[in-house]
């Protein structure tokens, strides 16, 4: 057990330096900002804390421990927003009293935005952000353009470490076709990136068929042709069952029977 610990804590020990440099870069886009930081969950794996600058260090273990807008997030996978941090009735155990050794920035602590995403099927990471002022649509818009490079970090950490070209080429395979799959439910139903993966998601548990399957469907589905891939992954091939969900996902979108 010890030495599995370890091992996970050297797979991700040589990210610190480039997701500080992020969250720090976030911070110099964002007015009052106080602290900003990266969760993970994996699976049936717990939440956990990647990486922190600022006041999140001590208040995201905070969270994780009495509920907050990173977990509530990590949830729905929905983007949570709040202009009072502490006393939001949706996480009532979150007081400016169960912050310990945080200093005088505490003190300051009122709005904060968590933005999901995801890095591959069962990965899904929570980038947050806490501020000493109630957010504004600009702070949602910050996080989701940096929200971009951390999958792209994760999904090069995540192959690159288990030494495994195939599988890096086949996860790039399936975020392609995962991406092309929002995009036509977004455009559709005009709806959010989070709103669109969580349609996918919700649609692969309902029918029982991977993810990565029900996008290549529902994106050969609309096009009439191979979903694109990148140039030396294998191919992605959908079975009758992920075809089948594609045509009930488009038809609950269309009205228009499969």
């Amino acid at each position: 057990m010890t030495e599995t610990l370890m091992n996970a804590a050297d797979r991700w020990r040589p990210l610190a330096e480039l997701l500080q440099e992020l969250l720090e870069r976030i911070g110099g886009e964002l007015p009052g900002w106080l602290g900003a930081g990266l969760t993970v969950s994996h699976g049936e794996r717990p939440l956990r804390v990647l990486a922190t600058a600022g006041v999140a260090e001590h208040l995201l273990p905070v969270q994780l421990a009495h509920g907050g807008p990173v977990v509530v997030a990590d949830a729905t996978g929905e983007p949570v927003t709040t202009d009072c941090l502490f006393g939001d009735s949706r996480w009532p155990a979150l007081t400016r009293e169960t912050l310990f050794d945080a200093g005088p920035a505490a003190a300051a602590i009122r709005g904060a935005v968590a933005l999901p995403g995801f890095w591959d099927e069962d990965g899904v990471f929570v980038l947050s952000v806490t501020l000493d002022r109630a957010p504004g649509p600009e702070t949602l818009a910050v996080l989701r353009r940096y929200a971009k490079l951390t999958e792209t970090t994760l999904v090069v950490a995540e192959t690159a470490t288990a030494g495994d070209p195939d599988q890096m080429l086949d996860l790039l395979a399936s975020r392609a076709a995962i991406e092309q799959a929002k995009g036509a439910i977004m455009a559709l139903r005009r709806c959010s990136p989070e709103e669109a993966w969580q349609t996918l998601r919700r649609a692969s548990q309902e029918f029982n068929v991977k993810v990565r399957e029900l996008a290549v469907a529902l994106v050969e589905h609309l096009g009439g042709h191979p979903a694109d891939r990148p140039e030396g992954s294998r191919e992605i091939r959908p079975g009758a069952p992920a075809r089948h969900a594609a045509e009930r996902l488009w038809s609950a979108f269309t009205g228009v029977s499969p």
